[in-house]
């Protein structure tokens, strides 16, 4: 699947026979009963220059959120600990900056990442834009996975954030590739954008080489002062067709149930999972966003019989 067309045949097959061919391709490259517990953690929270019509962080909004500088290593080792302790088995951290600087605040992301990994967890980060060197450097501090999101569409793009272009976006997901740090990168549903939009996004994403290794779907969750604060919810059912095209277009990819989930049932969670779904965020914030509390989705998992892997520690590389 290459182009919008392609998607479009995909995403527009009558449901039963979508979900059944998102399953099968889960059930041939991926173990469909896994599903992967992640933690996500503000690590320096509010100020961002970035104007994103849809980030509480943004300095050109007046938000609740208020600015707190970069935390320590030992605070995120203690969060890290216990999000592994909980069944997480990756550790995502994200920064509000536009693009970190060389210097002591990204030598502590390092030794951030450091203990993540030796925490034996996967560490994701996601700082803004990234030169190749900060990327080397991240890759060599043991990263797994690095989070920079498209959002939306080409198309779209310019009515969401003036502050940064799209080959920006691209640009950053390359050199993260060139480090040879995993990429993750998807985009986010409910910004006033056509289902068009969704799958155009997607074909960007299909002509990385290589491919991303997850594919996070994430709904608006509408902040307020912010310009999409009034956003209306997304349907469900797009959101089910959205995540079962992620599959089919990525069946080696995890695709990530991300923001969102807390304003969606129990049963529309399940028939994500059941058209490919197979990792979710926990914890009860993102960001600074709301969550299902932890047990919602410890009686989630066991109503759907899934014991997500616990980790073990392990030497950081």
């Amino acid at each position: 699947m290459k182009t919008l067309d392609d998607f479009r045949a995909v995403y527009r097959l009558p449901l039963a026979e979508l979900i059944l061919k998102a399953a099968a391709a889960h059930q041939q490259f991926r173990d469909y009963r896994d599903i992967q517990r992640c933690e996500l953690l503000s690590i320096k929270t509010g100020g961002c220059p970035e104007d994103c019509k849809y980030c509480s962080q943004s300095a050109h909004y007046d938000t609740p959120v208020d600015r707190q500088p970069l935390l320590t290593v030992e605070e995120v080792r203690e969060r890290a600990t216990e999000a592994r302790d909980r069944g997480a088995t990756r550790f995502c951290m994200g920064a509000a900056w536009r693009q970190p600087k060389d210097g002591p605040e990204f030598d502590r992301v390092l030794d951030m990442v450091r203990t993540v990994r030796g925490l034996g967890m996967e560490a994701c980060v996601t700082l803004g834009m990234l030169t190749d060197s900060q990327a080397g450097r991240l890759k060599d501090a043991g990263l797994t996975a690095y989070n920079h999101n498209l959002d939306t569409s080409r198309r779209h793009y310019p009515e969401v954030i003036s502050t940064r272009t799209y080959d920006d976006r691209l640009d950053t997901l390359r050199a993260v590739s060139r480090a040879g740090i995993s990429v993750c990168s998807g985009g986010i549903l409910g910004m006033g954008e056509t289902e068009d939009d969704r799958l155009m996004m997607l074909c960007e994403l299909a002509q990385l080489d290589p491919p991303p290794e997850s594919v996070p779907i994430n709904c608006l969750m509408p902040q307020g002062g912010t310009p999409l604060a009034m956003a209306p919810k997304v349907d469900s059912l797009e959101i089910v067709r959205l995540v079962a095209t992620a599959r089919v277009a990525f069946p080696t990819a995890r695709v990530r149930l991300s923001a969102g989930r807390d304003r969606m049932s129990r049963e529309l969670q399940v028939l994500c999972f059941l058209a490919g779904a197979d990792s979710v965020f926990f914890g009860d914030k993102l960001l600074t966003a709301p969550n299902p509390h932890e047990s919602a989705d410890e009686a989630l998992f066991r109503a759907i019989g899934v014991n997500p892997p616990r980790c073990e520690p392990a030497t950081a590389p």
